[in-house]
């Protein structure tokens, strides 16, 4: 694995890439401390501090890298166009008009691309006015009676410019995973979420310290056996989403011969791959989307959304169990929108191929939708139990925050694991064009001609 990374830099376009792709990666965490005009930062981050074991919080300061915390000009980070991106993709597969544009091919492809960013200006635009109205009222952050002052001049004028700035932080994040895309490695919008992730790392390594460290016995909180059994829990949880991340059920394909004039095309053997995890981490971004709703509108408007905030509350059952409900329903919604049965053999039928013992067609089609169904279930287990597994830290190991216990499962770590799987087998695919070992073969540096 270490001569991969030191032909990583023999090759100059994919040194170039890499340098591209970190100098970037550097703008974006810059932009993450630079403040919104009209906040007192200080007082904000107090208050978040109090706030840390919220869910929607600690969640959204989570993907932002920690610049909700600061209202900086990244506070709205990458989200709102992952959100844009999870309506139209749920629109293409309802709407007619939308579902022909992306079989149109690349150019469909970046039509679609492009109601994508309205809609993520759009989004920017109704956040950043609830975070303003949300900020210029004194009255949400009181603290033991007494009022925390975050904007010292609530006018028309401040609301204006946090839009604003929030606004074109977030179109500037959007274009910066962009150039990634075109001129780096890797997937840029991937690679700025898991970046902000490992960058609230080191922050919660100093919480365990802080809970664990001998030096302060009043504060200790957690004892060695425990520490131990949290970190082996993480190695046995990275393992595992490794494992499921790569792993799919190979079905057979035979492919018929065919003579045209003096030549034999087709009869080889091959398979199309299913996989297990076929959504990734899409259904559990679906799901707190959804949950985050109503702990959103009881931040906002208090009480009359207070009984929303009781039930979807962080430690309960009843959260557990809607969000592993939720993440079911959209685990088989996504499957059904990329996985299509019926497509796949009609394309079979087409090309002389088909399943030993199924017979072309329908047949081929029903077989299909019924492995599909049954790993998709075993996937959508796993996903759920992932995506509970830091709820489970916090209440049976006493964490005190989300962003420690989030480190224990959940979509931080089947983001950083994915992104780092796929980034490696980007930059593999590159070594191996350019006759270098990848990571996954040892061995030593071939001759180029």
């Amino acid at each position: 694995m270490f001569d991969s990374i030191k032909n990583i830099f023999k090759i100059r376009d994919l040194r170039r890439k890499v340098y591209v792709t970190l100098a970037l990666l550097v703008v974006y965490r810059i932009g993450c401390f630079v403040p919104t005009p009209g906040v007192d930062t200080f007082a904000l981050s107090q208050f978040f501090a109090k706030m840390q074991g919220q869910t929607i919080f600690g969640m959204m300061n989570l993907f932002t890298g920690g610049a909700l915390t600061r209202l900086s000009i990244f506070a709205l980070g990458i989200m709102p166009y992952i959100s844009a991106s999870i309506i139209m993709q749920l629109l293409t597969a309802v709407v007619p008009v939308l579902e022909k544009l992306a079989k149109e091919g690349k150019a469909g492809y970046e039509k679609i691309n492009q109601y994508t960013r309205m809609l993520t200006f759009i989004l920017c635009v109704i956040q950043g006015l609830f975070i303003a109205l949300w900020l210029a009222n004194p009255a949400n952050f009181s603290q033991g009676g007494q009022r925390i002052v975050i904007v010292p001049d609530p006018n028309f004028v401040f609301i204006i410019t946090t839009i604003l700035t929030l606004t074109a932080g977030t179109v500037f994040v959007m274009w910066l995973g962009e150039q990634i895309q075109e001129r780096g490695i890797g997937n840029g919008i991937s690679l700025i979420i898991t970046t902000s992730i490992m960058s609230r790392i080191p922050s919660a390594i100093n919480q365990l310290w802080i809970l664990w460290s001998p030096m302060d016995p009043a504060n200790r909180t957690f004892s060695t056996p425990k520490v131990v059994v949290l970190l082996i829990l993480w190695l046995a949880l990275v393992a595992a989403v490794v494992l499921f991340t790569q792993a799919q059920r190979r079905i057979p394909i035979q492919y018929g011969r065919r003579v045209v004039g003096r030549k034999v095309f087709g009869g080889q053997s091959s398979y199309l791959p299913v996989k297990v995890d076929m959504s990734g981490v899409i259904a559990i971004i679906f799901a707190s989307s959804v949950l985050t709703v109503p702990a959103t509108l009881a931040m906002f408007f208090g009480d009359k959304f207070s009984f929303l905030q009781s039930i979807i509350h962080q430690r309960g059952v009843w959260y557990n169990l809607i969000y592993a409900g939720m993440i079911m329903f959209f685990m088989y919604f996504h499957t059904a929108m990329v996985f299509q049965p019926v497509e796949i053999a009609n394309n079979l039928k087409r090309h002389s191929g088909f399943v030993p013992g199924i017979r072309p067609g329908k047949e081929t089609a029903k077989y299909l939708d019924y492995v599909a169904t049954r790993i998709v279930f075993v996937g959508a287990v796993y996903i759920c139990f992932i995506a509970v597994f830091p709820n489970i830290v916090m209440t049976v190991f006493n964490a005190p925050s989300y962003s420690l216990a989030s480190l224990f499962g959940g979509t931080t770590l089947l983001i950083m694991v994915g992104v780092v799987l796929d980034t490696m087998r980007q930059i593999e695919g590159q070594l191996l064009v350019r006759h270098y070992d990848g990571f996954m073969k040892k061995g030593t540096l071939r001759g180029r001609r």
